[in-house]
């Protein structure tokens, strides 16, 4: 990714937030949200960070546990922690959060891992993090779509909109996981334009790269549906790691002091709002993410504490482990890229 598209993606981002945060704290009391927000209960607030850290971290074991099972290569798990905030900070700061697997495959062949096999554990991960929020969109929508429709009320089009965005990701994911031929006739389309375009010439070294990736691609493929159980294992990790999001928002509820509202209604609602959101072209989700979050928890929080769990909540799930992918992207960015240089 060039300098220049970063600096773009990164202003878009800012921009984003400052306007988000303009329409929240416009006309509002910021003294009495600040007390507000300093009544959260220590406990329950270590609890949300150690469940915010555990949702990122889940990602990188679920990648370590993949790519070890796959190779005689063995990946440290640590480094895969940090395969997994990597991504987080870059699929935060792009439209839909696209920019995240590029760069973690990037660093993951950097560090010698082979190519296809970087690229299959990822679309897996991706797949079944998907699958794994479509399955709990439509659990939600079937056996709960009375209080569903009550509490979304207008935003619940909206809900049926992202669930049916996820529903077409998994289908497109599977079948280009699936179909790997479909890459190689994409790739060469692509590489055919270029090449016309006089931006590439013709090459046989760079044919030969891509078939020899096309095999063993489909050879990675064929692995993982020889063993069902290590798939079986990343969907119910997974299943935690969406769930642990969600329950970060009752945990937010009980550290306020709160009572009268069902564990089950709050940890359902957020779910909705990011199965909502998940897949608009927006950098995290931001802006839409705090409005629909006002509007579907006014009746479960009260009106003192309805923006300031918002911030607790939306800072933990969000701005929090973006700030801590940063000092990752940036560690790995400066710090070790310089001493692989002058170990080199």
């Amino acid at each position: 990714m060039s300098v220049k598209k970063r600096i773009i993606q990164i202003a878009v981002f800012l921009l984003v937030m400052f306007l988000t945060f303009y329409a929240l704290f416009s006309g509002r009391d910021l003294a009495e949200i600040g007390h507000a927000v300093l009544k959260m209960s220590p406990l329950y607030l270590t609890s949300c960070v150690a469940l915010a850290l555990f949702y990122v971290c889940a990602e990188g074991f679920m990648i370590w546990y993949l790519l070890n099972a796959m190779r005689e290569k063995k990946n440290s798990l640590f480094r895969c922690f940090q395969y997994s905030f990597i991504g987080f900070f870059y699929s935060g700061i792009t439209p839909s959060a696209t920019g995240g697997q590029p760069v973690q495959l990037y660093y993951m062949n950097r560090d010698g891992n082979r190519v296809s096999d970087s690229t299959v554990v990822l679309m897996t991960v991706a797949v079944v993090y998907k699958f794994v929020l479509v399955i709990i969109g439509f659990g939600i929508l079937f056996f709960w779509h009375g209080p569903l429709r009550e509490y979304l009320n207008r935003y619940f089009p909206l809900y049926i909109l992202g669930l049916m965005l996820n529903v077409i990701l998994v289908i497109l994911i599977l079948g280009v996981m699936l179909f790997p031929n479909v890459i190689l006739k994409t790739a060469k389309f692509f590489e055919n334009i270029l090449i016309r375009m006089k931006l590439w010439k013709a090459s046989e070294k760079r044919e030969e790269k891509l078939n020899g990736f096309i095999e063993s691609y489909g050879q990675a493929v064929s692995w993982l549906g020889r063993h069902r159980g290590k798939l079986a294992a990343v969907v119910v990790v997974t299943f935690f790691q969406r769930c642990s999001l969600f329950v970060l928002t009752y945990m937010v509820y009980l550290g306020f002091g709160l009572k009268g509202s069902d564990a089950a209604d709050v940890i359902l609602l957020q779910a909705a709002v990011y199965i909502a959101v998940d897949m608009l072209p927006l950098p995290g989700a931001q802006g839409i993410t705090e409005l629909m979050y006002q509007a579907v928890f006014a009746r479960v929080f009260t009106p003192v504490y309805l923006i300031p769990s918002m911030l607790v909540s939306r800072g933990l799930n969000f701005y929090f482990l973006l700030i801590v992918s940063l000092g990752v992207v940036l560690v790995n960015r400066f710090i070790l890229e310089n001493r692989r240089r002058t170990s080199a």
